[in-house]
């Protein structure tokens, strides 16, 4: 829809979608008023299909925005994000810009839920995480009139900008330097994927990486829930008891590595020789662990501070509105736990 790019929706894009008048349009989405259940679905379902949000702000604040930005992340329990918002946080600093987070889960319907109500309050931008969401969720990012910035991901089609890394990139990589380093029975550890989109990428292109050299993933082993210390071990355990010829386990995050570094280290496992291990965010928290766990670094500062950036150039009267897309490019750290080719 044309109108969706530049102007937010209004009470009258749904009358007209919905063949129903503006008074009766606002007394559904205000819950007031006798209106038919018939009347109340066909707005409802015209407002759900355009992506109309109500206007939450009364009075002379209403055809207005406030200075806030919308940063809708799936988990605050793990490390990766606070980092993110640190970087948003700094670039937004001396910008007049406040921003408000909503966390999501992992879930879309969740995610549904806290992007309609941050929309209510008309920010002046909204910054989340991920390209995977509802049509619902797509349909209310086009069509509320402020810029809008997908991060952590550039693998997929944005609504919008987008600033991130490319995980099946990634994935590659870390295949491509575990078989120079000679390596061959590799196992793969982290969670389950339907909803860690990214940890699925990076899967895929880890395995296709393996396949163009002649490797299968020889073993895996999937978790579902946090990312802790206690569930690496238990993981590196497990998969160890059954194929204890692996030479290289590969951990979807660095935590779940920790935690498996940890328990190879007390069973006296020489590392790197016997057995390699590698994970994935490049968290400066584990640099103390007695071996350096090799990973890759996930650029999470730089990614909230380009989306930041790109929000506060926007809205300058005079700016360019044209969507941007920046890729980063991370880096392999082989720690100690990761042969050098």
């Amino acid at each position: 829809m044309s109108n969706q790019v530049n102007r937010p929706l209004t009470l009258r894009d749904v009358s007209e979608a919905s063949g129903v008048s503006e008074m009766t349009v606002s007394r559904v989405l205000r819950n007031r008023g006798d209106v038919s259940d018939a009347t109340r679905a066909r707005v409802l379902a015209s407002a759900k299909e355009l992506g109309y949000v109500p206007n939450k702000i009364a009075g002379a604040l209403a055809s207005s925005r406030v200075n806030l930005v919308a940063v809708i992340i799936p988990s605050l329990s793990n490390l990766v994000f606070p980092e993110v918002l640190t970087g948003i946080n700094d670039a937004l600093d001396d910008t007049g810009l406040q921003p408000v987070v909503g966390v999501t889960g992992y879930s879309r319907e969740k995610e549904e839920k806290v992007l309609y109500e941050m929309l209510s309050w008309r920010p002046s931008g909204v910054i989340i995480a991920g390209l995977e969401h509802s049509e619902a969720s797509r349909a209310m990012l086009k069509a509320s009139g402020i810029p809008v910035v997908e991060i952590m991901d550039v693998d997929g089609t944005p609504v919008d900008s987008v600033v991130g890394i490319s995980h099946r990139r990634a994935g590659e990589k870390m295949a491509n330097a575990i078989l120079r380093a000679g390596y061959q029975r590799i196992g793969f550890l982290g969670t389950k994927m339907p909803r860690d989109h990214r940890a699925r990428k990076r899967f895929e292109g880890f395995t296709d990486a393996l396949a163009k050299g002649g490797v299968e993933i020889a073993d895996q082993e999937f978790y579902e829930g946090g990312s802790a210390l206690v569930k690496g071990r238990e993981m590196t355990q497990d998969i160890l008891k059954r194929d204890p010829e692996l030479d290289f386990l590969y951990y979807s995050n660095d935590m779940i590595g920790a935690g498996g570094l940890l328990w190879l280290l007390e069973q006296g496992v020489e590392i790197p020789g016997q057995m390699g291990l590698a994970g994935f965010n490049g968290l400066n928290l584990l640099k103390g662990l007695p071996r350096e766990l090799a990973t890759m670094d996930a650029c999470r500062n730089e990614i909230g501070r380009r989306a930041a950036e790109i929000i506060a150039a926007r809205l300058h009267g005079d700016a360019d509105h044209s969507p941007v897309r920046v890729a980063l490019e991370p880096t392999i750290s082989y720690g100690d736990t990761l042969r050098r080719p």
